[in-house]
């Protein structure tokens, strides 16, 4: 596993059932089996849905998009802002509402 997803496997520690897979050419990360976030390009990205995707627009923070067959295609991860990489204090509660988005995304 890269030692940048170990850093935030121990930076989002408290989450109950953190996990990490290789994905996307980067990583998902998932909290009890949901995906919650994704690691592409050493870039962190949220799940985002309508309840929370403001907080992510109001900085500027893109969606986390691929080209497929020469298309663009945007998923429901936003950039996490990069100055809370280092400040696992003000991470987890970013962590925490995309944990809340995935949820609701499955209607848990």
């Amino acid at each position: 596993m890269d030692e940048s997803i170990r850093y935030l496997l121990e930076q989002l520690r408290p989450l109950a059932g953190l996990t990490a897979r290789r994905m996307f050419g980067g990583y998902g990360l998932f909290c009890e089996g949901l995906m919650f976030a994704l690691v592409a390009d050493q870039q962190l990205y949220f799940k985002v849905d309508e309840q929370s995707v403001a907080a992510y627009r109001q900085r500027g923070l893109p969606a986390f998009r691929y080209l497929r067959r020469g298309v663009w295609v945007s998923l429901s991860y936003h950039l996490a802002p990069e100055e809370l990489i280092d400040e696992p204090g003000a991470l987890l509660p970013w962590a925490e509402a995309a944990v809340a988005a995935a949820r609701r995304a499955r209607g848990v």
